[in-house]
């Protein structure tokens, strides 16, 4: 069965073509994604009607060249898999509007699509695949939750933020920084730079007795000690911009780190799953890669380009869903989206 998977919930374009049949991993055909970061640059962050607008120039071409790299006509395809939410209730209507519309016109049947499962599930598309069950660690843009998943569509939220997702204070402490847009992989890049001991910043809820998050503290606490710094952060031979940015991440990496240790040692589990824009962090993946080791607890991460935003992650899950028996594809062609939309709110039929 043959899964073409739209993804359009906010910036970026991704099409892909998943291939499963049997009890088997499905295999991963072809994709393309379309980024819009350097439209958006101009303006600092998303614009959600010019993000909106861009999906439907993008979207129609890159599904030709998926199927013309996969070797596939459209007529090939037995299901459309699209992204229903959560997202950009604009973003998410082109990609849903377009894949009920190819739908409709093949006489095939759609599948909508939880964004957020799309990321958790996007590790089986590795050359590593994780085996549930497993504790997820999901890591995107505007989420941070530990899950444990038991299965397709069996999960159980162990903790997540409760104001900042990590992703957000990557993206904050950046712009206070100066760094730009996007600004999570620049305070990276420039952290490489810096000392992450220079400056103590605090680890909101590190020993809270739960699996919660907190990071708007942290993105107050960057602010603060920026002020402080003033024109030294732009002094020519100064260190101090880089220490602050290598300082930031640190804070961010350890509370990620030993939240998802305790989430282990709760639950017994031995697999460790980490999905989402965040999981591509060179520094996070190096510490969680150690102390696993030491603990011999086994770590899978999507393969780096399909950490953010990606038609892949949703074909696959579209067809993790269908080889399950979770859910079932629909020849209803009338659609909604859900910007905000739980992942335990999700339906298991």
């Amino acid at each position: 069965m043959l899964i073409l998977g739209i993804e359009s919930s906010c910036d970026e374009t991704g099409v892909a073509l998943v291939e499963f049949g049997g009890a088997a991993v499905p295999v991963l055909r072809s994709h393309a994604l379309f980024s819009q970061v350097d439209m958006h640059q101009a303006y600092g962050g998303v614009v959600p009607e010019l993000a909106s607008r861009d999906h439907i120039r993008r979207v129609l071409p890159l599904t030709e060249l998926v199927l013309r790299d996969a070797g596939c006509r459209l007529a090939d395809v037995d299901v459309v898999a699209f992204t229903r939410g959560p997202g950009l209730a604009g973003a998410l209507l082109v990609g849903a509007g377009v894949a009920c519309a190819l739908g409709a016109a093949l006489e095939r049947p759609v599948l909508g699509v939880h964004h957020l499962e799309g990321h958790l599930l996007s590790p089986f598309l590795s050359a590593d695949p994780p085996e549930f069950p497993f504790v997820a660690l999901l890591v995107s843009g505007g989420h941070t939750q530990l899950m444990r998943v038991d299965g397709v569509g069996r999960y159980a939220i162990l903790g997540e933020t409760i104001d900042d997702a990590a992703g957000e204070a990557f993206d904050k402490s950046a712009k206070l920084l100066g760094l730009g847009y996007p600004g999570g992989p620049a305070l990276s890049r420039l952290a490489e730079q810096g000392d992450p001991a220079a400056f103590k910043l605090p680890r909101p809820l590190l020993h809270s007795g739960n699996l919660d998050f907190s990071f708007a503290g942290l993105k107050t606490a960057v602010l603060t000690q920026a002020r402080k710094l003033g024109d030294q952060l732009e002094a020519p031979g100064s260190t101090a911009k880089a220490d602050l940015a290598a300082s930031t991440e640190a804070a961010i990496v350890e509370v990620l780190l030993k939240k998802s240790l305790a989430a282990l040692k709760e639950t017994g589990l031995r697999r460790l799953v980490v999905a989402g824009g965040v999981g591509a962090n060179r520094e996070l993946r190096r510490q969680l890669n150690l102390a696993c080791a030491q603990q011999g607890v086994r770590v899978h991460y999507p393969e780096l380009h399909l950490c953010t935003d990606n038609g892949a992650m949703i074909a696959m899950a579209a067809a993790m869903r269908l080889q399950a028996g979770v859910q079932q594809a629909s020849r209803v062609y009338a659609f909604d989206v859900k910007p905000r939309w739980p992942l335990d709110a999700l339906e298991v039929n």
